[in-house]
C-alpha cells in the first residue's frame, strides 16, 4: 500500500513539475529579422517558424516581426536587445551582431572567402564552433547557420573595376566600424546608415552606391534608384544566426531545445541551398532590366585584396589572431 502510494505520489510530482515546465512557455515568441519574407533571409525565418510550429503540435508558437521593427529600425541594437530578453528569438546577421560580439567580424574581414566552399569550410568548421561559442558567452544561444550571402557592389556613377574608381564615392555602409576601414582604405567616403535609411538616400543621391548581395540588389529593385552599375567583387558574404536569447532558452526544457535547434539547422541548410541556387537567374534578371555588371579579372580583383591587406592588420588582434588564423586555414583546405 505504502509502494502504491509512493508511486501516486511521485506520478503526481512529476505531472506538476511537467505543467510547471509547460506554464512557463510563452503564447508567442517573438523572432527578429532585417529582411521580411520576400527575401531569402525572411524566408529562413519563415521556414524555422513553420517547421516547429509543426514539430512541437502547435505548442511553441513564434511570430517574425521583419524591418528591424522591435529595435525601431536599428539592426545594430538587434542582438543587445535579444540578449536583455526584449526579443525571444532572431535570425540575424554577423554584421549587424559584430559591435556587441567582436568575433563576428571575421566574416566581414574583406576577400577572406572566395567562394561558397570557403564560407562552409569556416561556418562548418572548429572557426564556426569557436565563433557560436563566442556568441553563447554573451547572452544569446546560437542554433544554426543561414545566409544572405555575399556582397556585391553598386554604384551609380560608373563601372567599377579597380580600386582608383572608388576614389570620392560615398558609399552606404552598415554600422559596423570595419566597413568604414575597408571603403576608407579603397579611398571611397563610407556613409553609415541603417537599411530602412539606405534606400531613400540613394533616391536623393545622398550616396553615389552600396553594397548589399543580390539577392537584396534585386528584390528592392536597387535598380530603380540610379544604381546603373554593379561590380561582382564577392569581398564578403554575410552568414546568418538562427538564434534564442539565454533567458528564453532556458525555459524550454531538453526536448524542445532539441526541436528548436533541429528545426534551425533544417531551415538554414533549406535557405542555403535555395538562396544559392537562385543566383544565377537573380542575376540574369538585374542585367535583364539594364544594369552594367562588371565581373572582375583575377589580376583586378587581387588589386582589390592588395589594397586592403592594411584591414586585417588593424582588425585581427581585434576578432582574435588564433580565430583568423583558423578560418583562413579552413578556406585554404577547403575541399572544392
Amino acid at each position: 500500500m505504502l509502494k502504491t502510494r509512493s508511486l501516486i505520489a511521485v506520478a503526481a510530482a512529476t505531472l506538476l513539475l511537467s505543467s510547471a515546465a509547460n506554464a512557463q512557455y510563452k503564447d508567442e515568441y517573438t523572432v527578429s529579422t532585417v529582411l521580411p519574407s520576400a527575401f531569402p533571409w525572411g524566408q529562413a525565418a519563415d521556414k524555422w517558424v513553420e517547421l516547429v510550429k509543426e514539430r512541437s503540435e502547435g505548442r511553441i508558437n513564434m511570430k517574425i516581426y521583419s524591418n528591424s521593427q522591435l529595435v525601431s529600425g536599428d539592426q545594430t541594437k538587434e542582438f543587445s536587445a535579444m540578449r536583455s530578453g526584449l526579443i525571444d528569438m532572431a535570425v540575424g546577421s554577423t554584421i549587424n551582431w559584430s559591435p556587441q560580439v567582436p568575433e563576428l567580424n571575421l566574416f566581414s574581414l574583406p576577400f577572406l572567402m572566395p567562394d561558397n566552399a570557403a564560407i562552409d569550410a569556416i561556418t562548418q568548421g572548429e572557426a564556426g564552433k569557436a565563433v557560436f561559442k563566442a556568441i553563447e558567452k554573451r547572452g544569446v544561444t546560437p542554433l544554426a547557420w543561414g545566409e544572405n550571402g555575399f556582397r556585391e557592389l553598386s554604384n551609380s556613377k560608373l563601372a567599377i573595376s579597380e580600386p582608383a574608381d572608388l576614389e570620392g564615392l560615398k558609399i552606404r555602409v552598415v554600422g559596423s566600424p570595419l566597413f568604414q576601414d575597408t571603403f576608407s582604405e579603397l579611398g571611397a567616403n563610407p556613409t553609415q546608415m541603417s537599411w530602412a535609411d539606405a534606400k531613400p538616400a540613394l533616391t536623393t543621391g545622398a550616396v553615389d552606391g552600396q553594397e548589399n548581395p543580390l539577392s537584396v540588389f534585386d528584390v528592392a529593385r536597387i535598380d530603380q534608384v540610379g544604381q546603373e552599375h554593379l561590380t561582382l567583387w564577392h569581398y564578403m558574404a554575410d552568414p546568418l544566426v538562427f538564434a534564442v536569447s539565454n533567458r528564453v532558452w532556458s525555459q524550454f526544457n531538453a526536448e524542445d531545445q532539441a526541436l528548436l535547434k533541429q528545426a534551425a539547422i533544417d531551415a538554414g541548410k533549406w535557405e542555403i541551398e535555395k538562396s544559392r541556387a537562385e543566383l544565377a537567374d537573380t542575376l540574369q534578371a538585374i542585367k535583364d532590366r539594364g544594369v552594367t555588371v562588371t565581373e572582375l579579372t583575377q589580376a583586378q580583383h587581387d588589386a582589390f585584396v592588395k589594397a586592403t591587406r592594411p584591414v586585417y592588420e588593424k582588425w585581427t588582434p581585434r576578432i582574435g589572431e588564433d580565430l583568423v588564423k583558423q578560418a583562413q586555414s579552413a578556406v585554404a583546405n577547403r575541399k572544392q
